[in-house]
């Protein structure tokens, strides 16, 4: 049951981080928001960590964690937040669904591996299509999405601004790019800590990145606290209970309970969630045309991941038939201290801002997405 309920937590929750990341972003400018989310979950997690009689303060564990925690959710999640002030919720989840195609563009080290596989190189050109599916519509003009406005209140979304709403999207494949390097970063230096001391560095670090950040645009020009509507302060409450710590934590629990490859298809459902609470909630809509650049992009996900899945059956099939001890089988379900092969489970939040949630290889596709 606590399988099924982690799952849930995965799948639901950070499916609907965009969504509620779109809630906080219409009364909230969006550099306070990063604030807002990662200084509190930054906090509560370290000081949950403390009363599990962790030591927080281990040497070199700050500075890896400033550099991930910059790269993840400074350059990952911030640009995700800010996008959102001009593009759907859902169409921003559709887009950062390609995150595996720069895991295994920027993996120098799995180079060798990676582009010796008919299926990942194919799978490559396949999500570079779908990107530009999603960007074709802009390229001829036409309207990100309609209806946007009217569901969030945030001026520019989807308003026939068309300028700003093709930077956004451009901007958010940078954000992409940025998840992915931060979670490789985390993969080969990560301080010899637990996840959780990890996790709740990056966030801490980041929020008080996002601080002078929000101060030097001066988006405070204008803004009182006192007109936060509660449905913005609630989508705050939200990602930080269950975007940041729920949903991280039911992750790398089932990390190490199951099987990496079953984790990791979080990536296939986290945009459908998205989709369907920014149309049924949001009064967002996707085009005929974009509904096609999901299809693609997941996909490309597919084949990226095909030849690692393989693998992986092969392994644990293995060891069934060899007789052998638990070890092959802690490997399979994603031991971190083990082999190593879910090391990038270190990350903060797995799939919140699109290429959320990947594991040593950029298996489990993101984001959340945290």
């Amino acid at each position: 049951m606590m399988v099924v309920i982690a799952f849930a937590t995965v799948y639901l929750v950070w499916g609907s981080t965009y969504f509620f990341i779109r809630l906080s972003v219409a009364h909230i400018p969006p550099m306070l928001v990063g604030v807002l989310r990662y200084l509190f979950a930054g906090i509560l997690l370290l000081a949950w960590c403390v009363v599990r009689g962790e030591n927080i303060f281990s040497r070199g564990v700050v500075g890896p964690a400033f550099v991930s925690g910059f790269f993840l959710l400074c350059g990952g999640n911030g640009i995700l937040i800010w996008a959102e002030q001009y593009v759907p919720s859902s169409l921003a989840a559709v887009l950062l669904a390609s995150g595996p195609i720069w895991f295994v563009l920027l993996d120098k080290r799995q180079w060798a591996v990676n582009f010796r596989s008919r299926s990942t190189l194919a799978g490559l050109v396949i999500g570079f299509i779908g990107v530009l599916l999603l960007f074709s519509e802009r390229l001829k003009g036409g309207a990100v999405a309609s209806g946007v406005a009217g569901a969030s209140g945030v001026a520019g979304a989807g308003t026939g601004l068309p300028g700003i709403s093709s930077i956004a999207l451009g901007v958010l494949v940078v954000g992409s790019i940025s998840w992915a390097a931060g979670s490789l970063y985390s993969k080969y230096h990560s301080a010899p800590v637990s996840n959780s001391v990890n996790a709740g560095w990056q966030m801490l670090l980041a929020g008080l990145v996002f601080l002078p950040a929000s101060l030097v645009s001066r988006e405070w020009t204008g803004f009182h606290f006192r007109d936060v509507p509660v449905s913005s302060w609630l989508a705050i409450a939200y990602l930080v209970t269950m975007g940041s710590l729920a949903g991280y934590s039911a992750f790398v629990w089932l990390l190490q309970v199951r099987p990496a490859t079953q984790v990791s298809t979080h990536a296939y459902v986290n945009p459908v969630v998205a989709i369907l609470l920014g149309v049924f909630f949001a009064g967002e809509s996707l085009s005929p045309v974009q509904l096609l650049g999901l299809v693609v992009i997941l996909t490309s996900v597919l084949l990226i991941n095909l030849v690692k899945y393989r693998k992986k059956v092969a392994a644990a099939v293995g060891v069934k038939l060899g007789g052998k001890d638990v070890a092959g089988v802690r490997t399979e379900a994603g031991d971190v201290r083990g082999s190593g092969e879910v090391r990038g489970a270190k990350t903060s939040e797995g799939m919140d801002a699109g290429g959320k949630g990947m594991d040593a290889e950029g298996e489990a596709a993101g984001v959340e997405k945290e």
